[in-house]
């Protein structure tokens, strides 16, 4: 494919250069709308208003909608205003509405200037909806049934307004309030007869969701359930809109973007690393490693305050890169795994005794199996091999034990603090590696220092 796909453009870039404009045209309404897409963003700029012209409306409004912002804005400002409303007129409402909220204020006036009157107000009215919401992701664009209608007058009503809407598959019955009864698929229309009622026929076991709903418990209902759309709600059970699953995939895409970012200690941002400015790269970045920075101060001062205890045994000082490390690994491995139980639902606050009894079981076998084996390696290696007379028995014993409570003590913060985090309010994310690694480094120190004082006598 990407060979394929590697072709496709240099022949592109060699028709551009001949202004073999048919012969381009001829190979653009072969491919799909999101390649189309990618190709464009391979390609010079001052291309793309010329070659977005040779595509048919339907093929254009697809494609304008796969394209990055940067890109989208730089065609919008090429457009003149018919060209912009022909655009427009083919897009959904809730694509329109993600061109909205992409786009600079100025930008923004041409196209609401250029949308029709309904499509602007179904615009303002999503726009409205907290930003990570349902309502926010829906489209109002659905058909909606009533339940008195016979087959053949439903099949009538989905021939004359289902040509507009983002999908038919799904029907949607309410009353004459929008109140949602039930749904209906394209199937079931199909094989009932033509006589029997909607209402004999719609499902009323409904999964739906309200205006105000986080989108990424929609998302994880979407994979619960297979849907293709879900029905939103508002407050009053009115139908207002519904959630189709190329929504729920960007949604998807978006959060584990978010997540991934946020467990490395980044800001998230919604460009692409590509067209990311070095500047904008550089204040996602700087806050966290401040933050970490002052952090990890903590792990100065402990040593300061031993190293006296550092000074009398050298040979304590060339393990703490080694104890630091493995806790701060172990603590990773545990928040990791249950940050992902979160996200995807199968772990909530109540299974804190479960999720900790559980750590503590798998923490004691990794521990014992890393102590032995680091015993066995620093008594056959650094003092035997390396001759390294320093090491003895009891400074082996103290790395050891230290190893032990560490690899314990990680997981047990790793599995807890994401779900302390959720529970008050924040991203189970922010706990993540760099955090545990921070708090688990001040304590893997500590306990190692206070081993080594009592044992040996520092």
């Amino acid at each position: 494919m990407k060979a394929e796909f590697d072709t496709i453009v240099k022949t592109l870039l060699t028709l551009i250069e001949k202004k073999k404009y048919t012969s381009i045209k001829d190979i653009l309404v072969t491919l799909q709308a999101a390649d189309v897409a990618l190709i464009f963003d391979e390609l010079q700029e001052e291309s793309l208003p010329i070659l977005f012209r040779l595509l048919p409306k339907e093929q254009a409004a697809e494609t304008f909608v796969e394209m990055d912002e940067n890109a989208q804005e730089l065609l919008i400002r090429s457009f003149s205003d018919s060209e912009l409303k022909a655009v427009l007129d083919e897009m959904y409402v809730d694509d329109a509405v993600d061109l909205v909220e992409e786009m600079p204020a100025n930008v923004v006036k041409r196209i609401l200037r250029q949308a029709d009157a309904e499509t602007r107000k179904q615009i303002n009215e999503i726009l409205k909806y907290p930003e990570d919401s349902a309502g926010s992701i829906m489209t109002t664009e659905y058909v909606s049934l009533r339940p008195k209608m016979t087959i053949a007058e439903a099949i009538k009503r989905i021939r004359r307004v289902g040509v507009d809407k983002e999908t038919i598959n799904n029907c949607y019955v309410t009353n004459d309030g929008r109140v949602l009864l039930g749904q209906i698929t394209i199937q079931d229309i199909i094989l009932a007869g033509e006589d029997e009622l909607v209402s004999d026929v719609m499902d009323e076991n409904i999964i739906f969701a309200t205006t105000v709903e986080d989108r990424e418990i929609v998302a994880q209902n979407f994979t619960k359930y297979g849907l293709l759309t879900m029905p939103v709600v508002d407050e009053e059970n009115r139908l207002v809109g519904i959630v189709t699953s190329d929504d729920v995939m960007d949604v998807i895409k978006e959060e584990a973007t978010e997540d991934i970012e946020i467990m490395g200690a980044i800001t998230p941002v919604d460009k692409p690393y590509l067209k990311t400015g070095v500047f904008e790269t550089f204040k996602s970045r700087i806050p966290w490693l401040l933050l970490l920075m002052i952090s990890a101060t903590f792990t100065g001062i402990i040593i300061t305050h031993f190293e006296d205890a550092l000074a009398a045994q050298m040979a304590l000082s060339a393990f703490i890169p080694m104890l630091m490390d493995t806790g701060g690994n172990s603590g990773s491995q545990a928040s990791v795994t249950i940050i992902r139980g979160i996200s995807l639902g199968e772990i909530e606050f109540r299974d804190m005794p479960i999720v900790i009894w559980k750590e503590i079981r798998v923490a004691f076998f990794c521990s014992v199996v890393l102590g032995l084996a680091n015993f066995a390696k620093i008594m056959l290696f650094d003092r035997l091999i390396m001759g390294n007379s320093d090491i003895t028995f009891t400074v082996a014993a103290v790395i050891c034990l230290t190893l032990v409570f560490t690899v314990c003590i990680a997981k047990l913060v790793g599995c807890t603090l994401p779900m302390l985090a959720k529970k008050v309010g924040f991203d189970p994310a922010v706990m993540a590696s760099p955090f545990i690694t921070t708090i688990v480094d001040a304590i893997s120190l500590f306990i190692y220092f206070r081993f080594a004082t009592l044992i040996l006598g520092l």
